[in-house]
């Protein structure tokens, strides 16, 4: 397989999560009316309001009037993801998987895998999220959005970090030291919000059974391994909201037994 093709998914999660920031700083601060605001709530071509859905969650359990405009675009973006399915937004769009990424692809060279990846349980996110709709409910604010350092790093790449880099550094080092893919793959509650949406997607890794030769390497180096349970036993798609559609385990399967696929393909 020629390298670029090994990385073509990876580059194109570059390409989209760049482009995105680009678009919201010229935005901000050039003024351009492509997209302007932030990941919380943005304005596109200012004709359409768009509007994190989790973080609408938040401020209607903490009794808050959400605009129709900014509810209206928090379903387009759930109808989105839905169909993209999984958590494509972590892969595709958050800016903190840049930083997470970079962590484990260091804990790997230096080998600092000593820690087996299931040292914290990964249905942990859905209790954060449980906890951040019950505190807002309880505070009547937005609770993650907070303390959120997917929110932290956006808006300080635009407007500048100030403070919030001591959080992105948290995120970073927890990575690297404490747990492999700590932050995305056990804690966050945006994640887990996604992960809920996105069962239903339509674009699904399909895994074929006749192709695989049982050399690992897509579960080792999925951040979500638990959602390939399939690999060498049966051909299908994977179900799991949790699967992120990164399209790593595509890239390094010299025999094509990963690939994108719909999910009626399948009939489930």
């Amino acid at each position: 397989m020629y390298p670029v093709m090994k990385y073509r998914f990876m580059v194109l999660r570059r390409v989209s999560q760049i482009s995105l920031m680009a678009l919201f700083i010229t935005g901000n601060v050039l003024g351009w009316h492509i997209l302007r605001g932030n990941l919380s709530t943005s304005r596109l071509f200012d004709l359409l309001t768009l509007a994190d859905p989790f973080a609408v969650l938040q401020v209607l359990a903490g009794g808050k009037i959400v605009s129709l405009q900014a509810l209206l675009g928090s379903l387009v973006i759930v109808f989105f993801f839905a169909i993209m399915g999984g958590r494509a937004f972590c892969s595709w769009v958050c800016p903190v998987n840049v930083v997470t990424d970079v962590a484990n692809w260091l804990r790997k060279r230096a080998r600092l895998d000593t820690a087996p990846e299931n040292s914290m349980n990964r249905k942990t996110r859905y209790w954060v999220l449980g906890m951040a709709l019950v505190i807002s409910a309880l505070t009547g604010v937005a609770a993650f959005e907070w303390i959120s350092p997917i929110s932290m790093l956006h808006r300080g790449v635009i407007f500048g970090m100030g403070i919030g880099w001591t959080v992105i550094l948290g995120v970073f080092l927890f990575d690297l030291f404490i747990v492999k893919n700590g932050f995305c793959g056990h804690l966050c509650p945006l994640g887990g919000f996604y992960s809920l949406v996105g069962r239903v997607g339509v674009v699904k890794v399909r895994h074929d059974k006749k192709r695989c030769t049982l050399c690992g390497k897509c579960v080792e180096i999925c951040p979500e391994a638990q959602v390939l349970p399939m690999v060498g036993k049966e051909s299908g798609i994977v179900l799991s909201g949790e699967c992120t559609n990164c399209g790593r385990c595509i890239e390094v399967c010299d025999e094509e037994a990963m690939k994108f696929g719909l999910r009626h393909v399948y009939g489930r």
